[in-house]
């Protein structure tokens, strides 16, 4: 299996890279919020799974390990393809998807286009015990406060996914929901 590459960024797509290794250009599906670091030209390190289906094999790749081993999390649950597990990662941070995991928290694993309120029941049942250090009875009320965010951002104008792309980046330790919309709004201007 090809676990991790480090090459050149040889070319980029709406939805991969073409990471030249000594002369092998090899294909890597990333999630948005990487694709969007990667320039052409530019060295990059990324953690590989290696997808074998009947007609292809795809590689998905990520900088940090830890959102290795949450894919093929992920990806252990059936119904849960490769594609379907990229899409999970895009929506939020590793640590506040696997703290929406730990509290039942279906809401945020139904944005993904092709994951129904059943899979994501199941995605819950079979990870959330593998989600115990995100255990927290601060969770609630911080993952209500976000859905307020997102709710008002929605209500400017801005779509779901802008407005989760806002939030990712936003401290946790700011925790005004005025405050958190400031800074949302302020990480979408150009």
């Amino acid at each position: 299996m090809i676990r991790h590459l480090r090459g050149t960024i040889y070319a980029r797509t709406d939805k991969s890279v073409i990471l030249d290794v000594h002369g092998t250009g090899y294909e890597i599906f990333v999630p948005q919020g990487i694709l969007m670091t990667l320039a052409e030209g530019q060295d990059a390190a990324l953690w590989t799974h290696l997808a074998v289906r009947e007609t292809s094999m795809e590689l998905f790749g990520f900088q940090d390990m830890q959102y290795l081993v949450f894919f093929e999390m992920l990806l252990g649950v059936s119904g849960i393809g490769p594609r379907s597990a990229l899409g999970i990662i895009d929506i939020a941070s590793l640590e506040t998807l696997q703290k929406a995991i730990a509290h039942d928290d279906i809401s945020y694993l139904t944005k993904v286009s092709g994951i129904g309120k059943r899979t994501a029941e199941k995605i819950i049942v079979e990870l959330r015990d593998k989600m115990t250090t995100f255990k927290d009875d601060r969770y609630g009320a911080a993952m209500h406060q976000d859905n307020e965010v997102v709710e008002a951002l929605q209500a400017l104008g801005y779509s779901l996914q802008q407005s989760r792309d806002a939030l990712k980046d936003i401290p946790q330790d700011i925790t005004s929901t005025q405050e958190r919309i400031k800074r949302a709004l302020g990480a979408m201007r150009p």
